[in-house]
């Protein structure tokens, strides 16, 4: 007996396959696996100087920073390895190692860019970096123990020239002058790699300026520091990271050494290609 067209669709025929494909597989988000013997490495490129060739002053503050991510990471069980200041050749000589190591006993994998940064790159002590290169570099066909384990770069550099106006009014002052005032991390682009299983997390959206206190490090890291060190072994990362977005946006520019900037707000932002929850949960 011949069966119509909506018989045929239903038992997977040449009808409505964009139908039948929406109910393939299975609704539950599921956890990554993180009972590794390992929690893995978290590299740390911190740069606060850079060649003068470059024409790019100091970053004054971002050694607080560093020193606050190795704390709060190390809380989470990974191998901190921070480098201070290196030349582009020994940067990428270093991702070089690290995506040629054996992750196979380790739950992920981090890495972080504390610098200046243009148009999808970010700066070594003389030169600039792709980022694109670099995560293509972790991928699950360059990187085969990483594959299926999520993959985080958290990046705290500017990406732009512009400066974001408050919606409301939003000003708080401390009473000194020094560590109130605030500088700008001069101009990284949006880049997104291929591939499932990375999470790219930016100081600020995309065209706009990121803040840094020249004592207390970066708004950005300063708030995603203290929402670990609180939260980071029981809230799944990327509503952590969303968390981290309001209490940035939370904030404004005052006594900038810039005056255009002063009462100007930043958020950050996150692009996350995760397949699963993911949770750093202590370990056993």
């Amino acid at each position: 007996m011949a069966m119509s067209n909506t018989e045929k669709d239903s038992c997977g025929g040449s009808g409505n396959l964009q139908e039948m494909d929406a109910f393939i597989g299975s609704d539950i988000l599921l956890e990554y696996k993180m009972d590794h013997n390992q929690r893995g490495q978290a590299l740390i490129f911190n740069q606060e100087t850079f060649s003068w060739e470059l024409n790019m002053g100091p970053r004054k503050g971002t050694n607080e920073d560093r020193l606050n991510l190795e704390r709060r990471f190390k809380e989470l069980n990974f191998e901190i390895r921070p480098y201070n200041n290196l030349t582009k050749e020994k940067v990428l000589a270093k991702i070089g190692e690290a995506a040629e190591a054996d992750h196979s006993q380790a739950d992920c994998f981090v890495c972080v860019f504390l610098s200046h940064g243009d148009d999808g790159h970010v700066y070594a002590y003389d030169g600039k970096i792709s980022i694109k290169e670099v995560t293509a570099l972790f991928k699950g066909d360059k990187c085969r123990s990483l594959a299926g384990k999520p993959k985080i770069f958290i990046l705290q550099a500017c990406r732009g020239d512009q400066y974001d106006p408050p919606v409301t009014g939003m000003c708080a002052g401390d009473s000194v002058a020094e560590e109130n005032q605030v500088v700008m991390d001069a101009a990284v682009v949006h880049t997104l790699p291929a591939g499932a299983d990375f999470l790219m997390c930016y100081s600020v959206a995309e065209g706009y300026f990121s803040f840094r206190n020249p004592i207390n490090g970066s708004w950005y890291i300063q708030d995603l520091c203290k929402t670990l060190q609180r939260s980071g072994q029981s809230l799944e990362f990327t509503e952590l990271l969303t968390l981290v977005n309001m209490k940035v946006s939370q904030r404004a520019a005052t006594n900038p050494t810039d005056l255009h900037a002063d009462g100007k707000k930043q958020i950050p932002c996150f692009a996350s290609m995760l397949t699963k929850k993911l949770y750093f949960r202590p370990k056993q």
